[in-house]
């Protein structure tokens, strides 16, 4: 009988705790700036939570289509560096639909962006831009309206929201 066994068990039993540990103390931060494939798996039913994105008056093939998701908050809401996940992909003139996971039940933002030319700059006068609840989009707000304005609640399922790309 090899006795060594008992304290292998020992030290893979501790193991697994420091990393499990360590597993769940994960920085608020590493939550932000994940890029992420478009898996309408992650939209299915009994699956969540998540965001189906229904964005619709794409008007070209031409460029990327890039849908982010933001934390609802005033903090967060289109702050360089905060989105929480990002899918990007070739634009398909008319619909595209979009299944953006969200960590936990809450309130989210979404917003779109077409860049027709897909030089990954935003060309104002070519380029489309769209948010969760279809707020109005005018030089005035240039294209970021408030927070208060595309929040929206996402429970443990999917929820599905409908977009309008707006193009200047």
């Amino acid at each position: 009988m090899d006795t060594n066994i008992a304290p292998r068990r020992t030290a893979f039993r501790t193991a697994a705790l420091v990393l499990l540990a360590s597993g769940m103390a994960v920085p608020a931060v590493a939550q932000y700036n994940q890029v992420i494939a478009n898996d309408q798996t992650q939209c299915a039913v009994g699956k969540g939570p998540a965001v189906k994105v229904t964005v619709s008056g794409i008007k070209s093939d031409s460029g990327k289509v890039r849908v982010q998701s933001y934390n609802g908050t005033k903090d967060d809401w289109l702050v360089s560096g905060r989105w929480l996940s990002r899918i990007e992909t070739p634009a398909k003139s008319g619909s595209m639909t979009f299944c953006v996971p969200v960590p936990s039940s809450g309130t989210y933002g979404i917003a779109v962006r077409h860049d027709i030319n897909g030089n990954g700059k935003t060309d104002i006068t070519q380029d489309g831009g769209a948010m969760s609840n279809n707020p109005s989009i005018n030089i005035f707000n240039l294209g970021k309206p408030s927070y208060t304005k595309t929040a929206f609640q996402v429970g443990p399922g999917v929820t599905a929201i409908s977009i309008t790309m707006k193009y200047f």
